[in-house]
This record gives structure tokens, sequence and C-alpha cells, in this order.
């Protein structure tokens, strides 16, 4: 590729990042997409706009990214959790490195690379793009030590910001876990793996278990029931059934208002319920409510949560072998009641491992499959090959403009929606791994997600096209190197090309939230649908994480072999550095959060990709014939490993668990202060798998006056009973964001029903 179809992928992202960026300025001050551009702060801070017409709503403006740019870390920290704060620090820590970077390597390395031939240099613009990599310098070049020198401060600067990152976020962890609020999550283990015998329940072998071998610190348990989603639903419903048909006796005031409820589709009004008259039933006498009550013990599972009186109890209790048979009372932390996943909670345990490599012989699979497009979008970018398998294209593909729009633009664009595909596949991966958090899941589908990116990004664009010489090359592992060296500074042109769709565009993508604009339109103008205050969705860490950890690495390996990427990828960083704090601030809302667990994945994937970026460059200096700078960078390969085991040994422990010290002083403070009965008292109603029907709150049931007939008249006054529909459903952790509300509806209604015909009979 030449600098004119790399100049014209450029201009055409940069014309669309402006035009989507103008866009958002607008559109966000709209009140119409107040929830889409304002979701977290109108479900957290009820704030809301304005109605009234004013001239500033439509003219572009730059207000919010000074409001972005100003935001510190402790708003960030209160506003979207710790998660939040460690992806703020990975940006940080890739604009500090790579600006370094750019410096050295744009003004340094780039004019050897340049002028490393001895050859006639046309004019810029006609020029090849592989004219300023490390393939133009001469063998047996005298300046190769430059590069082996850059090599070296890039690597030692990166160790020691990614060191001082590693503590800070280490610091946040240890401040966030001790000094929040008491978490019922320290206080609770959930236990997997409950052998059930015939004669008991497994409730009581649970109390028998833990009260023999944990007398001193255990506290009481709940059993986790095999109930689903619409299950539960349906439950509920049976429950205010059967109540209703026991008042056989009397009947409903005729004259009371049926309850109405408005089309999602052409909004219209209609009676949900019909007021019936009840015939009398025979041999019925004296209703037992009690015979309502749902008889759960079939449906208990292996799985419960156990509380003890302390956290160092619960976190012995998790971490110790409980039996001499693994695979029975195995114990871990329980995570916070908002990040359960109930599910996957009845899961036998026994066969976790079977899903576990099930799961990933199915990623493996899909990545190898995904070549074929990879392989594609290869062909794409070599014209001379294109033209020999496609002759019919050659004359479309001799015009200027369309041989640059071709190897420029069209195969990023083309990958960027094959991988569209990616991120949801990997989820479902990992949802079928058994995951008992929904943190958890969302940290294994980041790492599946990255390791995906790497090798189909990276690798398969990188070791040639094809399935089959990709093979070949893993087949004899000490070539790796050599083809790496040979082939990087090739792919480079592609590597900028991306960075320029998937980066630059993308995230001109992510700031108008196209998706969520078009959804607004279609349910609020279209289907007619009341908005719903309780759906805010939450950052996709395991699409974005990764995304920046992949141009991190292409940062890395083709600074010094290849360092015009650098300065796109500075727009890219410092873009993102406004765009992600700007979402996470405004429109993503915090469910739950993994306190930190996403800095490891970071780590490890830096420490990757200087370690590559060395074995590379070692290969071209071998290829280039410079014993001295290929001599050098063995140690350096060397001292990054130690580095990271290093880290590993220091700061790693820290994430893995909590350390002891700080939870015996949280369980001395709050026995001092006097607060741990309370706290005991809490975690009865901290881990809710569902609620019982009966007991559901009618709030907003109001008895109101009329200038008719008066009906249905209450104990205090005449008036009538008129149905609100309460803003705030069902509360249930496995109803969050499904298609269940007409459900809920019917439930809350028949339940109304009940508690009049009770009513009634109580007159």
């Amino acid at each position: 590729m030449k600098i004119s179809g790399l100049l014209t992928s450029a201009g055409i992202n940069i014309a669309l990042s402006v035009l989507f960026i103008s866009l958002y300025s607008v559109l966000r001050k709209q009140p119409a997409n107040v929830r889409v551009y304002f979701g977290r702060r109108i479900a957290e801070e009820h704030n809301r706009l304005r109605e009234a017409f004013i001239l500033e709503r439509f003219v572009p403006s730059t207000g919010w990214i000074v409001k972005a740019l100003q935001c510190t870390e402790e708003e960030i920290l209160a506003a979207a959790g710790l998660d939040a704060v460690v992806f703020n620090r990975i940006l940080v820590f890739s604009l500090r490195i790579f600006s370094l970077a750019a410096i050295l390597c744009v003004f340094g390395i780039l004019p050897l690379n340049y002028f490393g031939q001895d050859i006639h240099h046309v004019r810029i613009p006609s020029e090849s793009l592989d004219i300023f990599t490390i393939g133009n310098v001469k063998v047996r070049s005298r300046w190769l030590w430059v590069h082996c020198v850059a090599l070296y401060i890039i690597s030692g600067v990166a160790c020691i910001l990614l060191y001082l990152e590693y503590k800070h976020i280490a610091r946040l962890r240890l401040r966030h876990l001790t000094c929040a609020m008491p978490n019922p999550s320290h206080f609770t283990v959930l236990v997997r793996g409950i052998p059930k015998e015939t004669k008991e329940s497994c409730s009581n072998a649970i109390d028998d278990f833990f009260t023999k071998y944990h007398g001193s610190s255990y506290l009481f348990h709940q059993v986790v029931y095999k109930v689903g989603k619409v299950q539960k639903i349906m439950t509920g419903a049976k429950k205010a059934y059967r109540k209703f048909k026991h008042f056989t006796d009397s009947t409903i005031d005729q004259r009371c208002r049926a309850i109405s409820y408005r089309c999602c589709l052409c909004g219209a009004s209609s009676n949900s319920f019909q007021l019936l008259a009840t015939g009398l039933e025979q041999n019925q006498g004296k209703s037992d409510l009690q015979d309502s009550s749902l008889k759960l013990d079939d449906q208990e599972c292996a799985a419960a949560f156990v509380y003890f009186r302390t956290r160092y109890a619960a976190l012995v209790a998790s971490e110790i072998l409980q039996t001499s048979n693994p695979m029975k009372w195995v114990t871990d932390l329980a995570p916070e009641p908002d990040d359960v996943y109930w599910s996957n909670l009845w899961l036998p345990y026994k066969q976790l491992w079977i899903r576990r490599i099930a799961t990933l012989l199915g990623s493996i699979v899909f990545m190898l499959f995904f070549l074929i497009p990879v392989t594609f979008i290869q062909g794409l970018s070599q014209l001379e090959q294109l033209q020999q398998r496609l002759p019919f294209l050659k004359g479309i593909l001799e015009k200027k403009y369309m041989s640059q729009l071709v190897t420029g633009y069209l195969p990023s664009v083309i990958l960027q929606i094959f991988l569209y595909a990616v991120a949801p596949i990997m989820i479902l991966f990992s949802t079928l791994e058994g995951p008992i958090s929904h943190s958890e899941r969302k940290r294994s589908a980041c790492c599946k997600v990255l390791y995906f990116t790497v090798w189909n990004i990276f690798f398969g664009n990188v070791l040639s096209g094809t399935v089959i010489s990709q093979l070949n090359v893993l087949s004899s592992p000490k070539d790796i190197p050599v083809q790496l060296a040979r082939a990087i500074p090739v792919q480079a042109t592609f590597f900028i090309t991306y960075v320029l769709t998937s980066g630059w565009a993308s995230l001109s993508s992510e700031l108008m939230q196209l998706f969520g604009l078009i959804w607004n339109f279609v349910r609020k103008y279209i289907l007619r649908m009341p908005e719903d205050t309780e759906f805010v969705p939450s950052f996709p860490y395991h699409t974005e994480v990764p995304k920046v950890l992949l141009f991190g690495l292409l940062g890395f390996t083709c600074s010094v072999l290849a360092p015009l990427i650098l300065p796109f990828l500075l727009v890219y960083f410092f873009l993102g550095y406004i765009v992600y704090r700007n979402q996470l601030l405004n429109v993503y809302r915090t469910r739950y959060d993994t306190g930190g667990l996403y800095w490891p994945i970071a780590h490890n994937a830096v420490i990757f990709s200087l370690v590559l970026t060395q074995i590379i460059c070692l290969g071209v200096f071998g290829l280039k014939e410079s014993p001295v700078a290929a001599g050098f960078t063995i140690p350096l390969i060397i001292l990054t490993l130690l580095f990271n085991q290093y880290c590993r040994n220091r700061l790693l422990p820290l994430f893995r668990t909590t350390p002891a010290q700080d939870l015996i002083d949280m369980d001395r403070e709050d026995e001092r202060s006097g607060r741990m009965d309370e706290i005991h008292h809490r975690l009865h109603s901290a881990y809710c798998q569902f609620h019982d029907t009966e007991d559901i709150p009618l709030e907003k049931i109001q008895t109101v006056g009329s200038d008719e007939e008066q009906g249905c008249s209450s104990d205090k006054s005449n008036g009538k009973e008129s149905f609100e529909e309460p803003r705030a459903e069902l509360s249930h952790p496995t109803l969050n964001g499904l298609p269940v509300s007409r459900l809920r509806h019917a439930v809350k209604s028949i339940t109304f029903l009940v508690r009049l015909q009770k009513r009634g009979l109580s007159e």
C-alpha cells in the first residue's frame, strides 16, 4: 500500500469521526434522547432535561469534552466502580508509554528506516509504506544499535509504569474492600457438591455438617432451589389463584372498574381482566391459606449459601478443603448479592469440568473457523493477488481511487463487521462454563475475546494468509521469530488501517450509541411503549478491554519495526480516554463489580506484548545480521520475565484473596461498635432468590373520590379502588433484562383481586 491509500483511509475515518461527534453533541441535548445518553444519571441521580426550546440544543458544542477531562478518579470510582477506574488506568498507561515511544521512534527510528537503502525516493504520497519500516534497512547496518537502544528504553519505562499502576490499583482494591459498607459477601460462603441423603433433606444435611465442623462460627444457611425465571412467576400466579379459589361464597362488587393497560403496539387501552361473578362451590368450608404454600423440597439443588459470624471465619471456610473428596462440600466466597448468576447455581458441580473442556474446544474450533474471513480479507490487502484470482476486477482496480479504497479501507471494514459476532458467542461460551456470578462470566468472556483477537487479528494476518501455512509455522516453533520478523513489517500497513477503522470509527460509534438511539426511537414512537427506567446498559468490559489491549500489542510490536503506526494509536488512546470517561459517567450503570480483577488481565497482556516484541526484534536483528543487537536483546527478554515473576509474587495475591489481617481488623471494629448484630440481621435478607407473592406490597392502591355512584366502599371512606401501575416492578435477581413484564403484571393483578376478596370477607 502507498501513502495515498493510507491517507484515503484516514480521510474517510476522520470525516466519519467528526460527523458522529458533532451529531452526538447535538443529539445528547434533545430531551427525547435523555435515556440514551444519560441512562446512568437518570436511573441513579433522577436528573431530567428541560423540554423547552433552546437554540443551543441544536448547535454542536465541546462542553462534554471539558467535563470528561475535568472528572477526577474519585468521581469515576463513586459513579462507576473500581472496574471503571482500572479501565481508565489502562488508557492512561497506554497514553504515557506510547507518547514516549512516538517521540523516540518517529523522530529517531523513522528517518533511519526511510534512508536505510541507497535508492531514489519519489514524492512521499507516492511512496510505499514499506519504505518506513525496518525492512528498508540494509543488512549489517551500523544503525541497528539505535533500534536496540529504543527497545530497551520502551521496555524499561513500560515495566516501571506497569509496576506503579499495579501498586496503585492494588491499593485501591484494598481500600475498596475495607472502607466500604459491610458487604454480605464477606460473611457468606457458597457451598456446592452437597451430598444429599435419601432420608433427610439438603437443608438438614447442611445444618448438621456445619454445626459439627464449624459450630463456633456457623450462623445459618439458605438453600438454592431449581426455580427458573418464568417458572417462578407462574408459581406466584398459581399461589394467588389457590388463595382466590377458596373465597367462593361472595363476589366482587361489579361496579368496580376493571384494570386497564395501554397496548405496546398501537397505544390503545384495553381491559386486561374482566370481573366475573364466582359461583358457590360445595364442600369448601373454611379455607386454609397455608395450602398454597409452595413445596420446594423436591426442587432443592446441591448448593447453598452458608453464613458465618465473622469475615475471617467465612474466608477460612472458603479456602480450606472440607472433606477428603474434593468434589463434595466445595466452598467458595459468595459473590455480591446483585452479582449472583442464579440460573447457574443449580448446575451439578461434577459436570463443571466437562463444561469447561467443551467450551474450550468450542472456542478453539470457532477461532480456527474464523480464519476463513481473515484469509479473504488478507487477499483484499494484496492488490496483485486479487487481480490474478479475480481477473474481471482488473479494469476496476486499475482506477487510482478504487484501488486506494479497496486496499486502504475495505479490508478493515469487512473484518470489523465479522468481529461483531465474536463477543456474543464468547459470552455464550462463558455462560455454558457455569460461572456463579455475572462478573465472572464477563471476565471469562473478556479473556476469550482477547485470545481470539490476538490470534485472528494479529497472528492470523501476520503468518501469511492461509490456514495451512499457519499450521506449518506452528509445527516448527523455532522458525516463529524469523517468520514474524519477516511478516510484521509487511503487515504494518493493514494494522494502521485497522487502527483507523476499528479504533477511531468505533469510538465515534460508541459515543453515538447507534443501537440505543434506534431502539429508543422505535420504542417511543412506533411501539408506543412507556419508558423503562430500570433498564440501563452496563459497560461492555468484555469487548472494550480486549480491544484496547490489542491496540497496545500492535503499538509495542510495531513501535521499533514500523513506527508510523504510533501517531494513529496516540490519537485513538486520547480519543478513547475522553469518550470512555464520558460514557462511564453518563451512559452505563454499574450493577456489579469485580473489584479490579481486570488489571491482572491487562498486566499479563502487556508483558506478553513486551516479550513478543523483543522476540520479534531478536529475529529481525538476526535477519539483518547484527549479532551485537541480537545479543543485547536476549538479556532484555530474561529481565522482563523476571519482572513479571516479581509482580506475580508481590502484587497478584492481593487480587486473588483478601488479607486476613484486614478482615480481622474489620471484625473487631464491628464488634467494638456493636454493629455485628445488625449485620447478622441483614444477612437474612441479603441473598433472596425469589420473593413470596403473598407479601407483595401494593403501595399504589389508593381510595379516591368520585362524582358518580360510589362503589366498592372501604372501611373508612366511600370511593372506589383504582389501580395505579407501580413504577418499581418486582425485584428478582433472575428477572433483570428479560421480557417477562406481562407476567409480572398478571401476578400483581391477581394478588390485587385476592386482597379485594379478603377485604369483602372481613366486612
